[in-house]
């Protein structure tokens, strides 16, 4: 399969996946976490799917297009590995939806720096609340749960 192939069936697949929580997780009151801003296509995405929802996104340095950057009361800045535990902190376990696209180009590398972060983003999950994630995560309570029809199976996990 052509990276370009590899690509195409990520992006499909996270918006399928991200489609598919959003709804099933509208009833939550609680807020929506974006863990990574990169270039800001998944949160513009969000954003204008999710209406009036409230999305703090978590990145350590921002470099996204101005229409895809949050404002700076909805921008959490630093490594994840600090933010996350404050943010249980200020929020508890009330997000409704996080989701994660952290990983990088190596395998090995994503899948210690998930198996480094899975045990801070769980408790900040409400319940009923759905994780979404580039990567496979190592969570004790939550379980993978299955995809919509339309995302490409190990492009895309879901966790609740």
């Amino acid at each position: 399969m052509s990276r370009l192939d590899v690509f195409i069936n990520r992006m499909v697949s996270q918006r399928a996946c991200l489609d598919h929580a959003a709804a099933a997780t509208a009833h939550l009151e609680g807020p929506v976490f974006e863990l990574g801003l990169g270039n800001g296509r998944t949160y513009h995405h969000m954003r204008e799917t999710m209406g009036t929802r409230p999305i703090f996104v978590f990145e350590r340095a921002v470099a996204a297009h101005p229409d895809s950057t949050p404002p700076d009361d909805m921008l959490i800045l630093g490594d994840v590995r600090t933010t996350l535990p404050r943010a249980l902190k200020r929020f508890g376990p009330t997000v409704a939806l996080i989701h994660a696209d952290l990983g990088g180009h190596n395998l090995e590398k994503n899948d210690a720096f998930a198996r480094l972060v899975s045990p801070l983003i769980e408790p900040l999950l409400a319940t009923g609340g759905l994780m979404v994630s580039s990567d496979r995560m190592y969570f004790d309570r939550l379980k993978e749960q299955p995809l919509p029809a339309d995302a490409v199976p190990g492009r895309c996990f879901i966790y609740g």
